[in-house]
């Protein structure tokens, strides 16, 4: 399933503010600066065929984690006044949040709580308990998890790092579109993976204060695509959660979201849903063209240009967000290759 809008999205009236802005993403980039990985850029050949545009990697998957989401975890964190850090720290996650918000928080020194829905994979589980943060898995749904973190925050008094709906997490996950504009200045279309919008509102921010001309087309999977069912309905609803290839892109986005809807809504030009066999497609083809070991929902943008389900014109900027896999169930899928 594809929804493209006719026009950019971007041309937004004047009146309109939004949240979370080019100069929010420029303080984010100095704030993390040495901290996290300036990930590559890479030049796909296999992608260039069968697209007959430039298609280049932006490598996530490089990042310490494993994932982008240090990026706005570190930058959510190190914006806090010392009293709300020495509390400690908790968050709801489908996995790479966690993660980075217990990577975050041991190189800061300070306490972790990561709550998840029994649906993350145990490999994404280990690994943050492995990084020494307070595990809680909570119901079946990233809702469910959510609902802890709030009893955690009132009983506790823990301090709060939302995985998405935060200004300061959208900020630090926008300077991703800052270092492709910089890398590849005549950009034309960015392929982002979409859940609850905080990769996907940060990037539109960065990339089209900077290049307004540049689409950015959100890709989601058909089980469970929240941001996608708010877009069509013009305000946060729910959408159950189902098992996805892609579960780091399950989740709502919250009924009373303040800060990604709205990014998403405005500043996206497009949303592409796919099928799990087409996201299966997306891994083997990240591993036996690129060479790359990738998670589900870090293999939908390549996804989506096999499945001929987006259009390219002109230089392609393709987010690999994430390379968390369980190694079985990736040797499962791609029978071996790469990794």
């Amino acid at each position: 399933m594809t929804i493209m809008k006719s026009g950019s999205l971007s041309k937004l009236s004047e009146n309109i503010t939004l949240p979370v802005v080019l100069a929010d993403v420029e303080q984010a980039a100095a704030r993390i600066a040495g901290r996290v990985i300036r990930t590559p850029l890479v030049a796909s050949a296999a992608l260039l065929r069968r697209a007959g545009q430039p298609v280049h990697l932006k490598l996530e998957t490089r990042q310490p984690i494993g994932a982008f989401k240090l990026r706005g975890a570190m930058n959510a964190i190190l914006s806090l006044d010392e009293t709300a850090r020495q509390r400690g720290l908790v968050t709801a996650s489908t996995g790479n949040h966690g993660r980075a918000v217990a990577y975050a928080a041991r190189e800061l020194g300070i306490p972790a709580t990561i709550c998840m829905s029994s649906l993350v994979p145990g490999n994404k589980v280990e690994a943050i308990r492995s990084l020494g943060a307070e595990i809680r898995i909570v119901g079946l749904s990233q809702d469910d998890a959510q609902e802890e973190v709030e009893r955690l925050v009132q009983s506790a008094g823990l301090t709060p790092i939302p995985p998405f709906d935060d200004v300061d997490v959208v900020a630090g996950q926008g300077t991703i579109g800052l270092e492709i504009v910089a890398d590849l200045p005549d950009l034309a279309t960015v392929l982002v993976p979409l859940s609850g919008g905080g990769l996907a509102g940060g990037i539109a921010v960065a990339v089209k204060g900077l290049r307004p001309q540049a689409r950015i087309i959100g890709i989601s999977m058909e089980r469970g695509a929240a941001m996608h069912a708010a877009i069509a309905a013009c305000e946060p609803v729910a959408v159950r959660e189902e098992e996805t290839l892609a579960d780091s892109l399950g989740g709502g986005i919250g009924l009373a979201n303040r800060v990604t809807f709205a990014l998403c809504r405005n500043l996206l030009d497009g949303v592409v849903l796919l099928t799990e066999d087409e996201i299966i497609a997306g891994l083997r083809h990240a591993a036996r063209e690129e060479g790359e070991v990738v998670e589900g929902a870090g293999a939908v943008g390549i996804a989506a240009i096999l499945a001929g389900k987006v259009a390219l014109f002109g230089p392609t900027a393709v987010i690999v967000s994430g390379g968390n896999i369980d190694p079985k169930t990736h040797r499962e899928i791609v029978g071996g290759a790469a990794g």
